[in-house]
């Protein structure tokens, strides 16, 4: 399965944080690559760093960030287009018909989604009713479409990664990588 995510209305001083944790979460989550509709040099170039050392192919395929004109990837997606919105559908009772998809746009807002967003989308998904952040909303997802595969996921150029502890932190250094 072939997983995106489409990141609408992000506001380069007001939202870098959350907007990076987004994509973050698409990448280590198993999305395919991140579209913004707003170009951010430095997002993008922090995202491209996190790949850079812990890897951008999860085996599946190669994580990308890229800008787009949302409207015209919404008319155009050859796939399923998931809005993540409170206001939609539980995902449990839309889980079967998402699974049934090789391809899928998700798409979750920074500030207020336009309308025309919920027409032009398949489905809109809520994962829960209430006020959540767009990034647990995006991991719940990812974690329930992919089965948990996710953490399964070992990025095959990865320079670095971590190695389980009980306590304290250990990263380890991978052979095959290239030297820095």
């Amino acid at each position: 399965m072939e997983i995106y995510v489409l990141r609408l209305g992000h506001r380069p001083k007001r939202d870098k944080r959350i907007s990076t944790h987004v994509a973050l979460t698409a990448r280590a989550f198993g999305a395919c690559g991140i579209y913004f509709d707003v170009n951010d040099e430095k997002l993008f170039e922090s995202i491209n760093d996190v790949c850079k050392r812990w890897g951008k192919n999860n085996g599946r395929c190669e994580f990308f960030i890229k800008t787009c004109n949302w409207r015209n990837m919404l008319k155009n997606f050859d796939g399923l287009k998931i809005h993540l919105t409170m206001y939609g559908m539980p995902l449990n009772e839309k889980l079967y018909e998402v699974k049934k998809h090789k391809k899928i746009l998700v798409i979750v807002g920074a500030e207020k989604v336009p309308s025309e967003v919920y027409q032009l989308s398949d489905l809109n998904i809520s994962i829960g009713n209430q006020p959540h952040s767009e990034v647990a909303a995006l991991a719940i997802f990812l974690d329930r479409v992919l089965d948990e595969e996710e953490f399964k996921i070992n990025f095959l150029d990865a320079k670095i990664q971590v190695k389980p502890t009980e306590k304290g932190k250990k990263l380890i250094k991978l052979q095959n990588s290239p030297q820095d």
